[in-house]
């Protein structure tokens, strides 16, 4: 079964998910916390801890540099934070430099991973060829962003998943996700970790509602609007 991870910014929202058994792990980034409100992003990443506090539920927080130097020593400065983090840093640079040598220094020193902006079998090949199988690795694919663009990520993340199976530290990430089907095709897949926004969630907790209900729940919901619009023919 895959594993949700909600993806938000928001303090009064992650302190409302944070209840929910069904979500099992939290994402975040910079431009959700700068849609969030955020000031100061250490501060921000430091108040979402305080709510995760005791919760037993792991948040990723993201580098914010793009040279080699910068990333490791943000990335170091993050995980010394607390022990459910873990430290999302891109598979390339903003100049399209795969982030290998990164990516071996933090695994082959205990710190718990989330490789983002995957798009490709080739780019997780590339990551599993630098990582070892003790430190906790998770491997970010954008399905959604790859969906936008045209392409099927479907094959992308059954072939990341087959490649993960040597390793018992790695997790495959269904990211960008579009829509509560999603959830559904992660779980046939056996996709580890699926990573959705609060309103979705709330649409996968209904899931299993029959046809006439939708139906109905439509009808209503075009009936309301239209009275509210105060509409007439």
């Amino acid at each position: 079964m895959s594993k949700i991870f909600c993806d938000i910014a928001e303090i009064d929202e992650i302190k409302k998910f944070k209840k929910l058994k069904l979500v099992k792990g939290f994402t975040t980034n910079p431009t959700l916390m700068k849609k969030a409100g955020a000031k100061n992003y250490e501060n921000y990443c430091l108040k979402i801890l305080k709510i995760l506090e005791n919760s037993n539920k792991s948040v990723s927080f993201e580098v914010l540099g793009d040279d080699y130097e910068n990333m490791k020593r943000q990335a170091l400065k993050i995980n010394s934070w607390g022990k459910n983090i873990y430290v999302k840093v891109p598979v390339i640079n903003s100049k399209g430099e795969f982030q290998g040598k990164l990516i071996k220094y933090l695994n082959d020193n205990g710190v718990k991973i989330n490789i983002t902006a995957v798009f490709s079998v080739n780019q997780t090949l590339k990551i599993l060829k630098k990582i070892n199988k003790k430190t906790k690795v998770i491997i970010s694919i954008f399905a959604g962003r790859l969906g936008d663009s045209g392409k099927n990520p479907i094959n992308v993340i059954k072939q990341s998943i087959s490649l993960s199976k040597k390793f018992n530290n790695v997790e495959i990430l269904w990211a960008s996700t579009r829509e509560a089907f999603h959830y559904s095709q992660s779980k046939k897949m056996k996709c580890h970790i699926i990573t959705v926004p609060p309103e979705m969630i709330i649409k996968i907790q209904n899931f299993g509602e029959t046809a006439h209900n939708l139906s109905l729940k439509t009808v209503k919901a075009f009936i309301e609007d239209s009275k509210k619009a105060n509409f007439s023919l």
